[in-house]
């Protein structure tokens, strides 16, 4: 288990003191799904300590626009990789809670204190998310109620992505949740819709590598038989939840064996990776519910801030199960409904291109919230071997584009991490990237497309 180190302590007990002197506070928060769990921990903790305190959540390119009105302004999920001299001179004290790596050096300065584990040799993109750091302070006030929240933070920031479970400071929060009643944690199939999707749904979404069963319900169904595996029990349709340790043993042993067969043999021994790994349950939410399942929890916030609902989700987490719940849930709904139609846009149109080392699509129209989830699921009904990147507008004002890149987890295992690649590639055209091995994205000069798709090909050279 990982241990806090000494100087992080230090700086947190100093962000303690900062927010206990306050009384009148500006949140700042990223708007996604790590972000908002970091701004509905610090905002139940401000709440338990009545203090006055306003919340907003920010794109990353709002920062240099924004007025210093506040006696504190915390900053979540954000701040570290960004220019904040302008709140440096300010009035107002600043706290900085984020896990990006930082581009100033850990500083004491009166009234500017910056909290990241990147200063004490951890790594923020798996052992930490925002939320989590937010978590940690949160806990100097003994607020250990708010535990699941980082976990909820963690898994939607993707950081258990490589290693099947969280790891690091996660770890920590994670004892901390299960400590408390909140939480249970266990290796399982890594079947995403453990709650909710009828088990032969989620097998037919299942898998970064094509498989007789991917996109194919009839498949998946025929798999389940042929394990003697029911898809129902006397009241409704079965979910990995409802299966028996036997009957995920054979299916656990039965997709090793199918993925194994489809793949080259240099990555066979990362199979078992890609069909295990860890869940969170929140044990105070409803069985087969959206919120029980941590990963699930994660999506329909993502769903709410990809149609700039952040509210709504904030509400849901601290606790509303009422008319923002049913908000939650329709707005999940538009949210697929729409994912379908431009999922299926993209097939009929035949619009995903293919190079040496990666394919591409463009997805003109499609708002640049989503086309990362959109390149993700089309990476089913391409070449998993090859990254898949998503081209989009930025939005209706700015004709640079967005690109999103997805791939095959067992590309990442193999050691290539496409976040540094298209940070490096990006710059080179006027732009700026970065992210996760398997998720990422940059954006580019609208005139620097093919430019770009040309350097990324390239870049892969002798990787792939």
């Amino acid at each position: 288990m990982a241990v806090i180190p000494k100087s992080m302590n230090k700086s947190l007990s100093k962000a303690n003191e900062m927010v206990k002197k306050a009384e009148d506070v500006k949140i700042y928060s990223h708007i996604d799904c790590d972000g908002i769990s970091s701004g509905a921990i610090l905002s139940s903790t401000l709440d338990h300590l009545e203090i006055d305190h306003e919340i907003e959540f920010i794109s990353l390119d709002m920062i240099p626009d924004l007025k210093k009105e506040n006696e504190l302004t915390i900053f979540s999920d954000l701040g570290s990789g960004q220019n904040m001299d302008h709140f440096k001179t300010s009035k107002s004290r600043v706290l900085i809670l984020d896990h990006h790596p930082p581009l100033r050096k850990a500083s004491d300065e009166s009234g500017f204190l910056e909290v990241n584990p990147h200063y004490h040799g951890i790594d923020g993109s798996f052992e930490v998310s925002g939320g989590g750091v937010c978590y940690l302070l949160a806990r100097t006030f003994q607020f250990y109620d708010l535990s699941w929240i980082g976990v909820l933070s963690a898994v939607g920031d993707m950081q258990n992505s490589l290693s099947g479970k969280l790891v690091g400071l996660n770890q920590e929060i994670v004892k901390d949740s299960i400590n408390r009643g909140l939480l249970e944690s266990d290796n399982d199939l890594a079947i995403y819709g453990r709650q909710t999707r009828p088990i032969f749904v989620a097998l037919s979404y299942f898998g970064d590598v094509n498989l007789p069963i991917t996109n194919d319900r009839n498949e998946a169904i025929q798999l389940l038989k042929n394990l003697d595996i029911p898809i129902r029990n006397s009241k409704r349709q079965r979910t990995l939840y409802d299966l028996t340790m036997d009957e995920k043993r054979r299916l656990f042993n039965e997709l090793v064996r199918m993925m194994s067969r489809a793949v080259p043999s240099r990555y066979v021994k990362y199979i078992p990776r890609l069909v295990s790994g860890n869940y969170y349950e929140f044990l105070e939410e409803e069985k087969y519910s959206s919120l029980r399942d941590a990963s699930e929890f994660s999506t329909a916030i993502n769903a709410c801030s990809r149609h700039k609902n952040p509210e709504i989700a904030l509400k849901v987490i601290k606790g509303d199960r009422s008319s923002s719940l049913d908000e939650m849930e329709e707005l999940g709904k538009q949210h697929r409904s729409y994912l379908a139609q431009k999922m299926e846009w993209i097939q009929e149109e035949d619009r995903i291109k293919s190079l040496k080392n990666l394919q591409y699509f463009h997805g003109n129209g499609i708002k640049s919230e989503v086309i990362g989830t959109i390149a993700g699921m089309i990476l089913s009904y391409g070449d998993w071997k090859k990254p898949m990147l998503g081209f989009t507008k930025i939005n209706e004002e700015n004709d640079d584009l967005k690109v999103s890149l997805r791939c095959s987890r067992l590309l990442a295992f193999d050691g290539i991490n496409f976040g540094q690649l298209i940070s490096k590639v990006a710059s080179k055209v006027g732009g700026s990237g970065g992210g996760h091995s398997t998720a990422c994205g940059a954006y580019i000069p609208w005139d620097k497309e093919e430019k770009f798709l040309e350097m990324f090909n390239e870049s892969l050279n002798k990787i792939l």
